[in-house]
């Protein structure tokens, strides 16, 4: 069974946040971490995994990540702590 990801990425603690989603997590996370994807995360640096949640379907997952686009700051922050309250960089758990 194949699962689907949203994911927060950021380049320091309370740092600029990034919401994604991915088929793929350790792959799309190292795209990150090698700034081979031009754009919003390589400009500012975001290659830091803080927060993810697993999704069975590709419909559940697109509809978490734009339900937390919309959210505020402090939610985001509150979702990431609840996961990760030391702001580790989870890509280093992830199975590869």
């Amino acid at each position: 069974m194949r699962s689907f990801y949203v994911y927060i990425l950021t380049n320091r603690q309370y740092g600029t946040l990034y919401v994604g989603m991915t088929g793929n997590l350790a792959r799309r996370t190292w795209e990150h971490k090698s700034k081979s994807v031009p754009g919003f995360t390589k400009t500012h640096g975001l290659d830091r995994l803080v927060c993810y949640e697993i999704f069975d379907d590709v419909e559940s997952a697109a509809h978490r990540e734009k339900q937390i686009k919309r959210w505020n700051r402090a939610w985001k922050i509150q979702l990431i702590e609840k996961m990760n309250p030391d702001w580790t960089d989870l890509y280093f758990g992830l199975n590869r």
